[in-house]
């Protein structure tokens, strides 16, 4: 099973919407194939695995790995069931089950009346968390959110917004670890004052990989589209006040509504959910990240904490979590939290 999610993480963004399963199967105590979820609309991780097999008759007599329940519903592709039953698999080895009610249960009650010895909860910890933007997605209805800033010593943001030029705060290396980070993240959102004074392109320039898809919030629509990111993403959310559909500056732009007088985290994560967003960055400033923190929407929040010392500037968000991790970045330090009830 921990093969399995190794290789799962494959799969990581192109799988979107489908969550990034991995397969394995073992004929006497050795992995003989193994699998991930293609990209939207292809092959699940069960069907990759069993038909990367060149001998299938040693399947009738193999078990077989997965992270998440095999489905057994029609959708782009058949039932991953339907295919480790007609090829006799005896013993299905599971992970997590599925939440999505297409799922839930379903694929192992098929396997079982089919005959197959089927055991779930194996790594099952693991399995969630390998699988957690999906497992948020499906039962919380909205993207597993991530909260991102850099703080100084004495805990400012960033420098007072008259006059800068954009600056960071943390180290070199903290900033590629941001950029891996955004690699794997669905979407990524940033406030209108970061926009302006930043000018950032929230690209994966220092990783490889797909960027995220940008969101930005211009409550008035009062942001000329000239930043570097409106001319490296072809698709752009904004999230604005107004709710009629606004002249397109640019094509890449697709207006989402909402009403700035009521909890906007909780409008954003809703509006997401329904564009099949399933992961979301937020990386500031502090306005936009305390809209999630005081609504308690966020499942991590990754901080880095540099050892320079600004004495002004703008503060910090204040956050309260459960210290997850602590990773020494050349002069910072990085702090995972997640949230107590968690």
């Amino acid at each position: 099973m921990s093969r399995a999610i190794s290789v799962g993480k494959n799969a990581m963004r192109h799988s979107y919407p489908n969550p990034m399963v991995g397969c394995v199967i073992v004929y006497k105590n050795k992995i003989i194939s193994e699998g991930f979820t293609s990209s939207f609309g292809g092959p699940h991780a069960e069907a990759n695995a069993i038909n990367s097999l060149k001998d299938k008759t040693l399947l009738s007599k193999a078990t077989l790995y997965v992270t998440l329940e095999p489905c057994a519903h029609y959708g782009n592709t058949p039932p991953c069931t339907n295919l480790i039953v007609a090829h006799k698999i005896p013993r299905v080895v599971i992970g997590v089950l599925d939440p999505n009610p297409k799922v839930s249960g379903k694929g192992i009650a098929h396997l079982e009346v089919s005959g197959s010895e089927v055991i779930v909860g194996v790594l099952s910890l693991a399995c969630k968390w390998h699988h957690r933007r999906f497992l948020i997605l499906q039962e919380k209805k909205r993207p597993y959110i991530i909260l991102k800033w850099a703080q100084s010593a004495d805990a400012f943001i960033a420098p007072p917004s008259k006059g800068r030029t954009p600056y960071w705060i943390s180290s070199a290396i903290s900033k590629q670890r941001t950029h891996q980070w955004r690699s794997q993240e669905h979407a990524i959102l940033i406030g209108a004052n970061t926009l302006l004074d930043d000018k950032p392109s929230l690209d994966v320039r220092l990783w490889q990989g797909l960027s995220p898809v940008p969101i930005y919030i211009d409550r008035d629509l009062s942001i000329a589209p000239l930043a570097p990111l409106f001319k490296k993403h072809t698709k752009i959310f904004c999230i604005t006040s107004i709710s009629s559909l606004p002249k397109k500056d640019n094509n890449a732009i697709v207006y989402l509504a909402i009403d700035f007088n009521m909890p906007i985290a909780s409008q954003i994560t809703n509006l997401l959910y329904k564009q099949n967003i399933m992961s979301l960055i937020v990386e500031g400033g502090t306005k936009t990240l305390a809209y999630f923190i005081d609504e308690g929407l966020w499942d991590e929040a990754r901080v880095f904490k540099s050892s320079h010392v600004l004495k002004r500037g703008i503060e910090a968000p204040e956050i309260s979590g459960k210290l997850q991790l602590t990773e020494t970045m050349c002069s910072d330090v990085l702090e995972v939290l997640v949230p107590h009830f968690d």
